[in-house]
């Protein structure tokens, strides 16, 4: 036997901490990044699976007589319907609950406890339905930090549970007591119209309630209306007029904070690798951008976009109150342009021209900016300097950025 053949399982055997190490660390990032919300999901799904599994049979067999008006009825016993409700807004939360829904996390809590509550009344002793209830509850509450979103999916889901809950207690109920209304609901058709009909609160009057029973589900069925529509509409339209609103305030807020800071002019090579010094060194930049191309910088980056010679464009970006606006388009008639803008609307303010072009510097000293900086002049003597060992220094540097002709 070959010493590689009787080395091999020792080596592996030796590796195999390592690997086992390796595994447990992959396994423990799958878990920090989504193991508690699909914990929760899953837990949420069998429970409403559980609810639902025993009345399916009895909510087949009414739904395949709906022109029966018992078996109608029958979908409006008390011991059926809750369960199904119940577990069907079980099964719809756990696509809330992956998406780390904060109304989702609330929601499930509540149905977990009624799921718990009936499981326990139900059975009369401690079955597998309460014990899932009680373990979602406890993950739940362990990882509450977890389900931290405000998720317009999730409050749809919720609104579409709640509507679709409310639908079926009108129609149930409408038909449940039926005989109390003139005239009498006796079928489904009916009972769909008078429920949308109340719970929008038109009430054309044609069909009316006459006895005491009649009467108070007309009342509850007004109020739960009110209040589920009221509910949705602020889970789903209140983050989207929110978000608006957020938008706006940020963006205001962010003009207003637009002090001693540096002004950057184009989307040239040059000014973004300028933008990235100047935020590595942590001092806030605002950069102007032109409408027409595409900015290269990212989503975090305070991009104004508009003409840079504008005044608007100009007092928006903060300049009056920048420590210094460099202008680093890759047109140099545009920077001695934009140069001219910056002069008149804020004098104080230091300007920095970049020239792309060495034969237009003697043009762009025209408009006077504070310092020039032509990367190809730069470049140029310094290489020249470096081939023949000559010294440089800051005071070399300086004359060389302020483009000096002599």
């Amino acid at each position: 036997m070959s010493r590689d053949e009787a080395g091999g399982p020792a080596q592996r055997l030796r590796a195999l901490p390592g690997l086992v190490e390796s595994r447990i660390g992959v396994l423990r990032r799958v878990w920090n990044s989504a193991g508690p919300q699909a914990l929760a999901a899953l837990l949420a799904a069998a429970a409403g699976a559980l609810l639902m599994r025993p009345q399916f049979a009895h909510v087949a067999s009414s739904l395949r007589m709906l022109n029966d008006p018992q078996a109608a009825l029958g979908l409006a016993d008390m011991l059926v319907l809750p369960r199904v409700l119940l577990g069907l807004g079980l099964v719809l939360m756990s696509l809330g609950l992956l998406a780390r829904a904060r109304v989702a996390w609330v929601i499930t809590l509540l149905l977990s406890l009624l799921g718990a509550g009936d499981a326990l009344v139900s059975a009369h002793r401690i079955g597998p339905l309460f014990v899932l209830c009680l373990l979602q509850l406890a993950v739940l509450l362990l990882w509450a930090r977890r389900f931290n979103r405000s998720s317009i999916a999730a409050g749809s889901l919720f609104a579409l549970l709640s509507i679709g809950s409310l639908m079926l207690y009108g129609m149930l109920g409408s038909l449940w007591f039926g005989e109390g209304y003139t005239p009498p609901i006796r079928n489904l058709g009916t009972a769909l119209y008078y429920a949308v009909e109340t719970m929008s609160t038109v009430g054309y009057g044609d069909i009316v309630p006459r006895t005491l029973h009649a009467r108070m589900f007309t009342v509850s069925l007004i109020v739960l209306g009110i209040t589920v529509f009221a509910t949705t509409l602020s889970l789903i339209i209140g983050p989207v007029i929110g978000g608006s609103i957020k938008r706006a305030l940020e963006g205001r807020m962010q003009k207003q904070q637009r002090r001693n800071h540096y002004v950057i002019l184009g989307i040239s090579a040059l000014a973004y690798t300028t933008w990235k010094a100047l935020q590595q060194r942590g001092v806030p930049v605002t950069v102007v951008v032109s409408s027409a191309a595409a900015s290269p910088f990212p989503p975090e980056a305070d991009v104004v976009v508009g003409d840079a010679t504008s005044n608007e464009v100009l007092e928006r970006a903060g300049v009056p109150h920048a420590k210094a606006v460099l202008t680093l388009r890759e047109d140099d008639a545009e920077n001695a342009f934009a140069v001219l803008a910056v002069k008149e609307l804020a004098p104080g303010v230091k300007t920095i021209a970049g020239v792309n072009d060495a034969r237009h510097v003697a043009k762009i000293r025209r408009v006077q900016p504070d310092l020039l900086f032509a990367p190809q002049l730069l470049g140029s003597d310094l290489l020249v300097r470096s081939l023949f060992d000559e010294p440089i220094d800051n005071q070399t540097v300086a004359k060389l950025l302020f483009a000096d002709p002599d």
